[in-house]
C-alpha cells in the first residue's frame, strides 16, 4: 500500500500560473516570434537590396579596370610586333624612345612608361606629372637594373601584371617582353597606371558611393575618405563575408568587398553606401510592428487574467478555508454562491468540516490521556535501560581489569627475578672448568651459547608483553573510571616503534610496514593510554590483513587555526579487507566486533575513542571494501587545564 506524501515536502503549483504559462507559450511567444522573425527578414531584405546595388557598382569598377588592362595589352601587342620598335630597344636610342613614350602616354591611360635593354638595364622612363605634362627621367651615370624575379617570370611568358603600392599610390603594372624575329629577347618595357585619390573621387561622384582599395592581405592602401582606414581592423577579424556594417561620424555604412584580378595580383574594391534612408524606413516599420504586437499581447494577457480570476476565485476561497480549517479547531462553513460543480464542492466541504470537527472533539480527550501515559512509560523505560546498561558495563570492565591485574603483576614482578636467576646461572656455568670435555660436550649439545644470547631477549620480550598487558588493564580501569593515569611527555615515534616491536611476531614474514615520520615535538599525554590506542589500532590493522599485505604509518604536524593549539596527526593505513559504511558507523560502540565468537570483545576501539577524546583529540576513519582502512589520530601537543585521564 502506498503511503501518502508529506504535505510539507510536496510542492504545489498555482492553477492560475499554469494557465498563464500555457497561454504565454501558445499565444504570446508565437506572436513575439512572428514579430521578431518578420522584423529580421525585413532588415535582411533591405540589406540584400543594398548588397545587390553595391555589387553592381563593383562590377562597373571591375569593368573599368579590365578596360585598362585591355588597353595596356593592346598597346603591348601593337609595339612588340613592330620591327622599328624592336630596333629602338636593341640600339637603346633614348631620344627616339622618349618621343615614342610621349605619343604613347598621351593616347592611353598610362601614367608611366619605362624601357629596359635585353639585360634588364633601364634605358629611359617617361611619366605624366600632376599637371598632366609628360616628363622624362634622366639616368646620368646611375644604373637601374630590372629585378631578376621579373626577368625569370618573363622567361616563361611574354608579360606579367601585378599591383604595387607606395605611400598613398596604387599602381597597376604590366611588364612585357619584346622579341626579335629570331625569337631572342630584344628588351623589356613597363606600362604603369597610377590609381590616386582623384581616381576614387571621380568614381565616388559617378557612383554616389564611398570606395577604398585593399591589397590581397586586406590592408587598405587607398580610400575616398581617410577615416575609412579604421575599417581595416574589422575586416581582418572577420571571416569571408560579403557585407560589412561600419559606423563613421554618426552615419552607418554598408560595405561589400568586390574581388578584382589584375593578371597575377588579386585585390579588393570596397564599395559602401549610407544606410540612412533604409534605416529610417526600417525603424518606422519596427516601431509600428512592435506597437501592434505589444497591444495584442497586452489585450491577450488582460483577457486571460480576467477569465482566470472569474473561474478560479471560488476555488481559491475554498483552498483558503481548507488551510484555515487545518490549522484551527473551529468549525468553518462557506456560503454556496453558485449551482455549478464548485457549488457542489463547497457543500461537500461544509459537510466534511462539520464531521471532522466532531471527531476532533472526541479525539482530543483520548489523545491527552494517551500522551500522559506514554510519557510516563518512556521516562521509566529510559531510566531503567540507562541504569542497567551502565551497571553491567561498569561491573564487567572493572571485573576484567581486576582479574587480570593480579596475575599480570605476578608475572611482571617475577620476570625480574627470572632475569637475575638466569644471569647467576650463566655466571656459575662460565666459572666452571671450560676445558673439561664433558662440559664442552654438554654446552654443545644444548647450544649453550645460543641460549645464553637468546634467553635475555626472551625475558625482555616477556617483560614488554607483561607491561603492555598491564597498560591494557590500566586502560580498562580508566574506561570504568577505577583509577587515573599519569601525565608526561613522550616521543610518539618511540611509542609506535615499541608497539611494532611487541607485535613483531604477527608481522614477521607476512606484512611489510612503511614508516614515514615527520620531525615532531614531544607529546604531553597519558603515555600508557596513548600506547594502548596505538596497540589497538595497529593490532586491528594486522588482523584485517589475511595473508601478506602492507601497513603505512605516517606522522605529521597539523597546521593550527588562529588561536588554536598545535596538533599532530598519526595515520595508520592497511591493505586489508576494508569496511562498509554500516560497519564504520558502529566500530566505536562498546562490544561491537566483526570478529568471530571468542576472538574479540569489541572494547578496543571504544576504549581508544574515549582515550583520544579525553586528550582533546579525534579519530577519523576512511575505509573501502577490498581496498583497506585508514585511521587518523589527531592529538593536541598539550592538553588544556581541565584535561583529566
Amino acid at each position: 500500500m502506498n503511503r501518502p506524501h508529506d504535505k510539507k515536502n510536496k510542492k504545489y503549483r498555482s492553477l492560475r500560473s499554469v494557465l498563464l504559462i500555457w497561454f504565454i507559450l501558445f499565444s504570446i511567444v508565437p506572436l513575439a516570434f512572428i514579430g521578431w522573425y518578420s522584423i529580421f527578414k525585413f532588415a535582411k531584405a533591405f540589406d540584400q537590396e543594398v548588397i545587390q546595388r553595391l555589387q553592381g557598382n563593383g562590377r562597373e569598377v571591375d569593368t573599368i579596370l579590365n578596360d585598362y588592362y585591355s588597353t595596356l595589352d593592346n598597346y603591348k601587342e601593337k609595339y612588340i610586333n613592330n620591327a622599328q620598335f624592336i630596333q629602338l630597344l636593341l640600339s637603346t636610342d633614348v631620344d627616339r624612345l622618349n618621343n615614342l613614350s610621349l605619343e604613347w602616354i598621351l593616347r592611353s591611360p598610362v601614367t608611366s612608361l619605362s624601357f629596359y635593354d635585353k639585360e634588364g638595364k633601364l634605358i629611359t622612363t617617361s611619366f605624366r606629372d600632376e599637371k598632366g605634362q609628360v616628363r622624362n627621367f634622366s639616368l646620368n651615370k646611375e644604373k637601374i637594373v630590372l629585378n631578376s624575379k621579373y626577368i625569370s617570370n618573363l622567361n616563361e611568358r611574354n608579360e606579367i601584371g601585378f599591383l604595387d603600392q607606395k605611400n598613398s599610390k596604387v599602381s597597376l603594372i604590366l611588364f612585357s617582353k619584346a622579341l626579335t624575329a629570331q625569337g631572342s629577347t630584344a628588351g623589356y618595357f613597363e606600362q604603369v597606371i597610377e590609381l590616386r585619390e582623384t581616381f576614387l573621387l571621380k568614381l565616388k561622384s559617378r557612383l554616389k558611393t564611398e570606395l577604398f582599395i585593399m591589397n590581397e592581405s586586406r590592408e587598405i592602401v587607398l580610400s575616398s575618405r581617410p577615416e575609412f582606414k579604421n575599417i581595416q581592423v574589422k575586416i581582418l577579424n572577420m571571416s569571408d563575408e560579403n557585407f560589412i556594417d561600419y559606423e563613421l561620424l554618426g552615419q552607418k555604412y554598408g560595405f561589400v568587398l568586390y574581388p578584382v584580378i589584375w593578371d597575377r595580383s588579386k585585390f579588393y574594391i570596397g564599395i559602401g553606401a549610407i544606410k540612412k534612408d533604409t534605416q529610417a524606413i526600417l525603424k518606422n516599420f519596427n516601431v509600428a510592428f512592435v506597437s501592434v504586437v505589444s497591444l495584442m499581447s497586452l489585450f491577450l494577457v488582460m483577457t486571460i487574467l480576467i477569465t482566470t480570476n472569474l473561474f478560479l476565485k471560488p476555488v481559491e476561497r475554498l483552498i483558503r478555508a481548507l488551510k484555515i480549517f487545518e490549522k484551527n479547531e473551529k468549525l468553518i462553513q462557506l456560503p454556496v454562491t453558485t449551482n455549478t460543480e464548485i457549488g457542489i464542492l463547497t457543500e461537500a466541504f461544509n459537510e466534511m468540516s462539520y464531521k471532522v470537527y466532531q471527531v476532533r472533539l472526541d479525539l482530543k480527550k483520548k489523545i491527552k490521556e494517551l500522551e500522559k501515559t506514554n510519557s510516563e512509560l518512556i521516562e521509566a523505560q529510559t531510566k531503567l535501560v540507562h541504569s542497567a546498561k551502565m551497571t553491567s558495563l561498569g561491573q564487567l570492565v572493572a571485573g576484567v581489569a581486576h582479574e587480570l591485574n593480579n596475575p599480570i603483576g605476578f608475572i611482571y614482578s617475577n620476570m625480574s627475578l627470572l632475569k637475575e636467576y638466569a644471569d647467576s646461572l650463566f655466571l656459575f656455568i662460565d666459572q666452571q672448568n671450560q676445558n673439561d670435555p664433558k662440559i664442552i660436550a654438554i654446552k654443545k649439545q644444548i647450544d649453550y651459547e645460543f641460549i645464553k644470547m637468546d634467553l635475555p631477549r626472551l625475558i625482555k620480550s616477556c617483560q614488554d608483553g607483561a607491561q603492555r598487558t598491564r597498560d591494557i588493564v590500566i586502560g580498562l580501569r580508566n574506561f570504568s573510571r577505577l583509577e587515573e593515569a599519569q601525565l608526561k611527555e613522550i616521543d610518539i615515534h618511540e611509542s609506535i616503534d615499541t608497539t611494532l616491536e611487541i607485535l613483531q611476531g604477527e608481522i614477521k614474514n607476512r606484512i611489510q610496514v612503511h614508516r614515514q615520520y615527520e620531525k615532531l615535538p614531544k607529546l604531553m599525554c597519558y603515555a600508557s593510554q596513548i600506547n594502548q590506542v596505538l596497540m589497538n589500532i595497529i593490532s586491528n590493522a594486522i588482523q584485517a590483513i589475511s595473508g601478506s599485505g602492507q601497513i603505512w604509518i605516517t606522522t605529521s604536524s597539523v597546521k593550527p587555526k588562529i588561536d588554536a593549539p598545535a596538533k599532530i596527526q598519526i595515520s595508520i593505513q592497511d591493505s586489508g579487507a576494508g569496511m562498509d559504511a554500516t560497519t564504520i558507523d558502529k566500530i566505536f560502540e562498546p562490544f561491537f566486533t566483526t570478529k568471530g565468537v571468542g576472538q574479540g570483545t569489541g572494547l578496543g576501539l571504544s576504549i581508544s575513542y574515549g582515550i583520544v577524546q579525553n586528550h582533546g583529540g579525534e579519530i577519523q576513519v576512511r575505509s573501502e571494501k577490498g581496498v583497506g582502512t585508514e585511521f587518523m589520530i589527531i592529538l593536541p601537543l598539550k592538553p588544556n587545564t581541565q584535561f583529566k585521564a
